[in-house]
């Protein structure tokens, strides 16, 4: 019977958290909130009394967690991690202390409200872990995982895992950390990595190549390996949660980690729908109090996040607004947070009112931050603006470097032709020219926040300047007053705190005599453009049909060899060294 329930219970959930997240896509909302709502509207607390039965909650619970770290340890490859840059690694080093040293001093001042002789550490730091599920989800739907403050903000939540991994390892022997206990627990998780880390090294890779060409035996075989690590853990008297985040972590330093990670896509969301209906199950009846406090501690997350991330990146030499892009791409509260406060409900370490707080907290930022990294860049501009109004931008603009060789020599060439954004068409551009006219590279300057691409352009011997195109000083810094020509070749879609309307606008403001090519995504958007100002404007659209118009004219296969011929000579150009394209040019008309 308790078999039928414990189905039942899941079947409903699932219904419940498909029907809410329908009618949430349909309002724009975010799925996250459909599943939330669909658990509170069954739970025994503030909903219709469907599922009450505790022990079915907590099962459905403790499985979308133990999946939940699987799949996350799976994302923190230690090799990778060990091979960041120095800005995240400095990043995800002081971060997290620095919010919960700010937690620990802020919440000391409301003593009433803890019970629990730990309630002050644990609420410390769960209000100083991200969540690494809603950040990465929204980000990836938003194409800005691989954007400079997208892989700062990963970097930063890979360490933030680590962080909690070393502390769920203290845990259980918080309430009596002598020598000998706490010997026996770091030694007993020494020994559950190291036997890990054997069989993932010696039995797993022959194991998975065994059976590479079953998808469902890949699939089976990765979540029994993730429960028997979880087991395991739990016999050497550790958390079975971090059993399965270590399970995962031991995975994803070897090669078909990705596989598994790529069969496991299916799983992980029908876990994390129910992980996150299990905690609209358990969400308590709100009082006063409890609402007033997860607001302040919902506030404090967004300042410390400030607080902590734009002195580092001031240290660190960079901009004012990728700090702030990824200071609010990390406000919001782990669900790790709330396995760390669950497991310290467990151990008699909290009291219930902190694991409410938590929860309350966890699901409002939770929505919160889906609206926040929605809107990110624009965010992120305003706060780089507040802040040179009041003059503190000007601690960044000292300690910002410009690459080496990037600064313009008195009495050198006139640099007036400038790239505000240097898109995959700008880099093409930059190619072409280096081929055709390589003198020409002398006039130019780029302004970007990718030091990647930067690093590229000084390679190439072009100036460049790391900035934000969106903030005028930037513009000011670069020099864009003696500009003739300025060129936005970024699509809309792409700007971000700016659209090419705007950029046209400012630009004409700071050099009224330059020149302004832009770039459009549609006719209508071209004519506006055009109206504002502009001289030209680029429609990748338009030019990808106009090709494509005369390639089919005839289509016919000599015509299509003939253009396929001249296609590859130019490919052949391209991979050339400049000076040695006119050989090749020559010789690519006999293929």
């Amino acid at each position: 019977m308790e078999h039928a329930n414990l189905l039942q219970a899941i079947g409903i959930s699932i219904v419940a958290a498909a029907s809410l997240a329908f009618v949430a896509r349909q309002v724009r909302q975010p799925l996250i909130i459909g599943y939330i709502v669909g658990g509170a509207l069954l739970g025994p607390h503030i909903g219709l009394g469907v599922i009450t039965d505790e022990a079915s909650i907590d099962l459905i619970s403790d499985m979308g967690l133990i999946l939940l770290l699987f799949i996350i340890g799976l994302e923190i490859s230690v090799p990778r991690l060990a091979q960041t840059g120095r800005t995240i690694i400095v990043t995800g080093l002081l971060q997290f202390p620095v919010c919960v040293a700010l937690a620990w001093w802020v919440t000391g001042q409301i003593g009433e409200f803890y019970s629990g002789p730990f309630d002050r550490l644990y609420l410390a730091l769960a209000l100083g872990l991200s969540s690494t599920l809603i950040v990465v989800k929204l980000l990836a739907d938003k194409l800005e995982m691989g954007t400079l403050a997208g892989r700062i903000t990963l970097g930063v939540l890979i360490f933030q895992d680590v962080w909690a991994i070393g502390f769920m390892t203290l845990q259980p022997n918080l309430d009596h950390m002598q020598l000998g206990p706490l010997t026996q627990s770091l030694t007993a998780a020494l020994a559950l990595v190291a036997g890990a880390v054997l069989l993932s090294r010696f039995v797993l890779p022959r194991l998975f190549r065994a059976i590479a060409t079953s998808p469902e035996l890949v699939l089976v075989t990765s979540v029994a390996w993730c429960f028997l690590v979880s087991g395991a853990a739990s016999r050497f008297g550790l958390s079975g949660e971090m059993g399965a985040l270590i399970a995962g972590m031991v995975i994803a330093a070897f090669p078909y980690g990705v596989e598994v990670i790529a069969r496991l896509s299916g799983v992980r969301d029908f876990f994390v729908t129910l992980f996150f209906v299990s905690l609209g199950l358990k969400i308590p009846v709100p009082t006063g109090r409890l609402v007033t406090m997860a607001l302040l501690a919902a506030g404090f997350v967004v300042v410390s996040r400030l607080v902590s991330i734009l002195p580092i990146f001031a240290l660190l030499r960079l901009d004012v607004r990728t700090a702030s892009v990824v200071a609010i791409n990390l406000a919001q509260v782990s669900e790790f947070s709330l396995v760390i406060v669950t497991l310290g409900a467990q151990y008699g370490h909290v009291s219930p009112t902190i694991g409410a707080l938590v929860l309350y907290t966890v699901l409002g930022m939770a929505v919160v931050s889906t609206y926040g990294i929605q809107f990110n860049h624009e965010i992120a501009t305003g706060i780089a603006r507040a802040l040179a109004a009041t003059g503190l931008g000007r601690l960044f603009g000292r300690f910002r470097r410009q690459p080496a060789g990037t600064a313009e020599s008195p009495g050198g060439p006139e640099r007036d032709l400038f790239f505000l954004g240097v898109s995959l068409d700008g880099i093409a551009f930059l190619q072409h020219m280096e081929r055709e006219r390589p003198a020409m590279k002398t006039r130019i300057v780029a302004v970007d926040f990718n030091p990647e691409t930067l690093e590229r352009l000084h390679e190439s011997g072009i100036e460049g300047h790391y900035g934000d195109v969106a903030n005028i000083e930037t513009l000011r810094h670069a020099g864009i007053e003696r500009a003739s020509i300025v060129v936005s070749s970024i699509s809309d879609w792409f700007l971000k705190g700016i659209d090419n309307l705007r950029l046209l606008r400012q630009v004409k403001s700071l050099a009224p005599r330059a020149r302004m090519v832009v770039t459009a995504d549609s006719l209508p958007h071209a004519q506006e453009l055009y109206a504002e100002g502009a001289d030209y404007v680029l429609i990748p659209s338009a030019l990808s049909a106009e090709h494509l118009f005369i390639l089919l004219l005839d289509g016919s296969a000599d015509a299509l060899a003939k253009a396929r011929r001249r296609q590859a000579g130019e490919l052949v150009n391209r991979m050339l060294p400049p000076g040695a394209a006119g050989g090749a040019r020559g010789s690519s008309g006999l293929a």
